[in-house]
Formats: C-alpha cells, structure tokens, sequence
C-alpha cells in the first residue's frame, strides 16, 4: 500500500501514536511524521506492531532498561531510539 501524509491510514496512524505518556509521544510523532513513510514495508509493519503494544510495556523499551524479546520489536524500537539520539537529529 501507498501512503502519504494525507492518506487515512496516515491519519489514522497519527491518531494511534497519542499515547497516554509525554515521554512516548515525543518519540512517536516526529518519528512517524519524519521517518515512517521512508522504512521499508517490513519496519513499517513493525511500527504497526509497536503501537499495538500498551505504553506501560513499551515504556522501558525506551528508557533503554529493557529490550524487547521480539525481535522486530527490537528492530523498530532500535530505528526510533537511533533516530531521536542528538547526532542523528536534524531539524527542518
């Protein structure tokens, strides 16, 4: 499938990034917003999956205090940590 910011899966999908914790949220979005419609369909598969997860259980995925025993988790967790770490950061 074709995406595009202004498909409604897009949309849909940016609803789904609200978490209910700030500290995801900020990963989330502008990872979504920057990144996703440039993965490959099998890590956007695995961001699918990641935000099936609930946040509690994610939480520590981010904060670097566990790793996910899934491993196309820990792949996607692995793109997004990566991509929010300063000298990978850009701004537009």
């Amino acid at each position: 499938m074709i995406e595009s910011k202004d498909s409604a899966s897009f949309k849909r999908l940016k609803w789904q990034c609200r978490r209910g914790m700030l500290e995801l949220d900020v990963l989330f979005e502008p990872f979504l917003e920057d990144v996703f419609l440039t993965l490959e369909e099998e890590d956007k598969q695995r961001f699918y999956k990641l935000i099936e997860c609930e946040d509690q259980e994610i939480f520590p995925w981010f904060m670097q205090k566990e790793v996910p025993e899934d491993p196309d988790l820990a792949r996607i967790v692995h793109l997004i940590v990566t991509r929010v770490q300063p000298e990978n950061y850009r701004r537009v």
